[in-house]
């Protein structure tokens, strides 16, 4: 067997819940997306602090970063998967019950704190700068749930990368019944998942796409995220022009979303889902954004703060000549 069939080979039985005795479960999904966010918040505060935010500050900006996500993700799924709602609504509360967007919960968190930094003078991009890497690992992190329960399954594909079916249920849009797994799509076209392979389907039947599996975009996010992780752990070791490193985050991860996107079977509205649009409006903004500061002749502070020269009595500086610069 060559390497790649042994890789194309690679699947896990999905697991939808940890189960302890007849009565309690847990969902893998919400379990390493509580552990994302704890390891997120942790790796935060370390990094807050060498920028001149206050353990108050930290504490009071994880704790709105809490509920704005949770919000948050729940609100921005409901509103692109409405029509799924409307016969009842109040099954839009139930967030118990999955559905829920990740870039929803980052505008969740971003909204939330928005006044509250405010409150402790504190500038958006100081606490952005501090929050890119944290963000980045608290996603690899909560991506592991996704791969245990099969989440975010796309296209039938053949590639050396294709996520294969052992078993167990599948997370929403599929359904699974004998271990066969089936969604029907937005366009009326099916999608159908097994043990022997992924078919997709027009409405009248036929073969539009097969494989021995389907992309697996989950993981293609967790890999990424990872890599951001590493790239934005280097970059913020250097003084840089405060926001940098929150651009860094929003230009790759948005850019990372658009793409992965094509590879989902999610709801579209025209060519692209709803994180699709979201994503690209703000990749363009952040890069409108850091053009703007690549010609401003105004100097604005740095993240994190350069250190006094020799001599200076408290062995610290502001963060740069013109703090206002940075918005």
């Amino acid at each position: 067997m060559s390497f790649l069939s042994f890789v194309a080979s690679v699947g896990w039985p999905v697991v939808d819940r940890f189960r302890i005795g007849s009565v309690f479960a847990i969902s893998p999904h919400g379990l390493f997306i509580a552990i994302g966010f704890m390891i997120g918040a942790w790796l935060f505060g370390k990094v807050a602090a060498s920028r001149g935010v206050s353990e108050q500050a930290i504490s009071s900006i994880v704790l709105w970063s809490l509920i704005g996500a949770i919000v948050g993700a729940r609100f921005f799924y409901v509103l692109g998967h409405w029509s799924e709602f409307a016969p009842k609504p109040v099954e839009a509360l139930l967030i118990w019950k999955g559905g829920i967007s990740l870039l929803g919960g980052i505008a969740g968190a971003t909204i939330a704190n928005a006044i509250n930094i405010r409150r402790f003078r504190l500038r958006f991009f100081q606490v952005a700068d501090a929050l890119a890497a944290p963000l980045a690992l608290g996603i690899a992190v909560g991506r592991i749930g996704d791969l245990i329960i099969g989440d975010h399954l796309g296209k039938p594909t053949s590639w050396f990368l294709a996520w294969r079916y052992t078993g167990g249920t599948v997370a929403a849009p599929f359904e699974c019944i004998r271990e066969v797994c089936s969604a029907s799509l937005q366009d009326g076209s099916r999608q159908t998942l097994e043990q022997g392979g992924s078919v997709l389907s027009d409405r009248a039947g036929a073969v539009l796409a097969s494989g021995v599996g389907v992309h697996q975009t989950a993981m293609y996010d967790m890999l990424l995220a990872w890599g951001l992780f590493a790239l934005l752990w280097w970059f913020i070791k250097q003084p840089r022009r405060e926001g940098l490193a929150a651009l860094v985050f929003a230009i790759y991860y948005g850019s990372c979303r658009v793409l992965e996107d094509f590879l989902r079977i999610d709801k579209r509205f025209g060519p692209l889902t709803g994180s699709q649009w979201t994503a690209l409006t703000v990749v363009l903004l952040c890069i409108a954004i850091w053009g703007y500061l690549a010609v401003s002749k105004r100097p604005g502070p740095t993240s994190p703060p350069r250190s006094r020269v020799k001599g200076s009595p408290t062995g610290t500086q502001p963060d740069d000549v013109d703090v206002r610069a940075a918005g």
